[in-house]
């Protein structure tokens, strides 16, 4: 009886609990299901590739349930065959009440693959349950499972797409099956242990090291006592992209095993502990930045900042090597090169100043974008910001910000559509980097230069060509009469930082404030929660940074304007209320952002003040989301379009003979009917992007050549031929 009344009284509160979370309905359903997702990835494990990957998924059926009864747009599945997975679809008769059967469609389709995507989540009671209530306010059945749409039934449609995005999951490179378990990454390091001094079994200081934890709470706030976590998607770049082609691909190889890597930025600045080089002293200051930046880290600073617009944000241009960072950062002071907005575009006013305390600012700053314990992950996060943007009274919801206004169902399965594309790619493109290049993260990299010593005075004790190079008042030796130097003078020698104190110093997060003071380095701590310490994967490339800028450009192309609605957005930290595992901000902060892309780049500098990437693994995460959120953004507007099935083509030219034709192997041949001196060949897919080339040189009169085109799904291509300054054009179809 007892168990019976908990077990009701369980129920109750978690009923009462989502009655206050269902999303409301004068929102778009679209909006509904969006909202129920990111309240679920709340309460799930925290695995951003995975829930980018969920939103995408979640988008295409929301998508594909909406353009499949628009006269214009092309769906993304239905009818399709996407890497490989056929999607089948038959038509379905349009109905007279066309909304009403784009919401039916949507909300069995995002029904159904929720539920198979959180059904062994830990949050999975309340979640489950939060799907179910918002079919029944929108009053669907539950219980109708047919895929037969025959009849034009948009529920059994909805039906049909979820279980064909299901099975495409099962065969995408993510190994869903299998929990999305690592299939044959080890790290080189053994695990670190943070509660330790220093880094003494470190092997390889250019490489990713685990830590065990005394209890590791991760971003979503599941509980795992003494544990070592895994690195977390270290072979995502296998799993099938979005917008990506094999032109921003390159494979490689370790162990006998294949890492996809798209966009690849090349090796980060590399630690040669024998002979110190160029890329070694580059190591050093990336790293040592971030125990430079920890010293902001408190109310006690009496440094001043005006934190407004018109003094951050809007950076004109962004380092291109490594080299050009000790430029673009200011090392000592904190920040980077933005010189903020003359004024606000839509007043004509300038931005009101806005003067904080650097060291609330940045504490501030590395909690809001942290993305912390029952946070939505970072692709979720920018799904908040793109609500936030759609809910803006001064927005007018123009495509690109033309034309008429959208309806909010259409604004919002075009929005989504575009963004949990980009952020999909960016989650392919950022882990596919990670688990090749397996870079250290700044805590280990830290504790392990300042075992080695000091490295700038040979006179000075404990010298290592490798060590910490001293800056007078962050970076320092422990003297005789140090307090640091320990009862016995055990300390005498070793490197001290100003930095943040860490986490021993607090006792009650309600009130206490760890400050800063000279620490030893060997115990250097990030600014995140004792029972998180740092992400569980490799560093380089910045995921925040990667995601951010990404949906930062798709955000600015979506609404044709690089400024939120209003010319501002702002997120207010009451004084004392804000900050999770320290007492603080200490006065009221508000974060204030003009364009999308400067609110990207303060999240890309939170990573840096809260301990967790150097300036190494930031700005090639910026530059390549500067490539992805276009690129995404213009496929997603091919579909939305009608052009990303080409339907016809005129062939150009008689010198070249393409055969079998249709394709239904894997190589096509191509006979030329003249010599040429070289010959560049492009296959170019259904959308324009080419997802082939080919160089061929010296090549006589009827020679014939071989065109390897495995891997390519079924449709309609374009062989393009250029040769001694001319092009030929031809068709050919692979069905295979």
């Amino acid at each position: 009886m007892r168990l019976f009344t908990c077990l009701t009284i369980l129920i109750c509160c978690i009923e009462s609990a989502m009655s206050q979370q269902q999303p409301s309905p004068q929102h778009s359903v679209a909006r509904r299901w969006n909202e129920v997702l990111l309240e679920a990835i709340r309460h799930d494990y925290a695995r951003p590739t995975v829930h980018a990957r969920n939103l995408f998924h979640t988008s295409i059926a929301l998508y594909d349930c909406w353009a499949v009864f628009d006269p214009v747009a092309e769906p993304y599945m239905l009818g399709r065959t996407v890497h490989g997975f056929d999607c089948p679809f038959n038509g379905i008769t349009t109905p007279q009440d066309i909304q009403a059967a784009q919401e039916k469609a949507m909300s069995y389709a995002a029904y159904r693959l929720l539920n198979h995507r959180f059904a062994n989540s830990p949050g999975a009671l309340q979640s489950l349950m939060r799907f179910d209530t918002l079919m029944a306010n929108l009053g669907f059945e539950t219980n109708f499972t047919s895929t037969d749409y025959s009849d034009g039934n948009p529920a059994a449609l909805g039906n049909h797409l979820a279980a064909n995005i299901i099975s495409y999951g099962l065969h995408d490179g993510s190994n869903e099956a299998n929990g999305y378990a690592n299939q044959y990454y080890q790290p080189v390091n053994p695990s670190l242990i943070p509660i330790l001094p220093g880094n003494p079994d470190i092997v390889d200081p250019n490489r990713w090291q685990p830590l065990t934890l005394q209890v590791f709470i991760d971003q979503s706030g599941n509980v795992y006592p003494i544990t070592t976590p895994p690195f977390l998607s270290p072979e995502w770049g296998n799993v099938a992209p979005f917008s990506m082609t094999e032109n921003d691909l390159t494979v490689y190889q370790r162990d006998g095993f294949d890492y996809w890597v798209y966009h690849d930025p090349g090796m980060p600045p590399q630690m040669d502990t024998a002979l110190v080089d160029d890329e070694s002293e580059q190591y050093k200051w990336t790293f040592e930045l971030v125990s430079v930046w920890s010293s902001h880290l408190t109310s006690a600073d009496t440094t001043v900042w005006d934190i407004s617009p018109a003094s951050i944000g809007n950076i004109q241009s962004y380092p291109t090597d490594f080299s050009e960072h000790v430029h673009f950062y200011d090392l000592i002071n904190g920040g980077d090169a933005g010189q903020g907005h003359a004024v606000n575009p839509y007043t004509g006013l300038p931005y009101e100043p806005q003067i904080v305390k650097r060291g609330d600012y940045a504490r501030v700053l590395a909690e809001f974008w942290a993305d912390g314990p029952q946070s939505e992950t970072p692709p979720g996060h920018w799904f908040t910001i793109l609500n936030y943007v759609s809910d803006h009274a001064a927005l007018e919801k123009r495509f690109m910000g033309q034309g008429e206004v959208l309806p909010d169902l259409e604004w919002d399965v075009k929005s989504y559509f575009a963004l949990g594309g980009a952020m999909h790619d960016a989650a392919v493109t950022a882990w596919g980097i990670k688990g090749w290049y397996d870079y250290i993260r700044p805590i280990s990299a830290i504790r392990f230069m300042a075992d080695l010593g000091q490295s700038t005075d040979s006179e000075e004790p404990h010298f290592h060509h490798a060590g910490l190079p001293l800056i007078e008042g962050k970076v320092e030796l422990v003297k005789e009469s140090d307090p640091l130097a320990g009862v016995n003078g055990e300390n005498v020698g070793k490197i001290k930082l100003y930095a943040w104190k860490g986490h021993q110093y607090i006792s009650d997060p309600e009130v206490d404030q760890a400050g800063v003071d000279w620490i030893l380095a060997e115990e250097w701590w990030s600014y995140q929660r004792p029972s998180f310490v740092t992400p569980p994967f490799a560093g380089y490339i910045s995921g925040h940074s990667t995601f951010s800028r990404t949906a930062a450009e798709v955000l600015t192309e979506f609404t044709g304007d690089p400024f939120f609605p209003g010319g501002m957005c702002e997120f207010h930290a009451p004084m004392n209320e804000f900050l999770v595992f320290e007492e603080g901000p200490s006065e009221d902060v508000v974060l204030q952002w003009a364009t999308y892309r400067d609110a990207s780049d303060q999240c890309s500098l939170s990573r840096i003040w809260g301990g967790i990437h150097p300036p190494a693994d930031d700005i090639p995460g910026r530059h390549i989301g500067m490539e992805l959120g276009p690129e995404a953004f213009q496929f997603a507007k091919t579909y939305f379009d009608g052009s990303s099935i080409i339907t016809s083509v005129e062939e150009t030219g008689s010198d070249v003979l393409i055969y079998p034709n249709p394709l239904i192997n894997e190589t096509a041949l191509m006979k030329l009917d003249r010599s040429v001196e070289s010959m560049n060949v492009n296959v170019f897919d259904p959308s324009g992007r080419t997802v082939r080339n080919f160089n061929f040189r010296n090549r006589p009169n009827s020679e014939v050549v071989s065109l390897d085109l495995s891997g390519l799904s079924n449709g309609i291509y374009i062989i393009r031929a250029t040769m001694d300054g001319s092009s030929t054009s031809k068709p050919l179809s692979i069905l295979r």
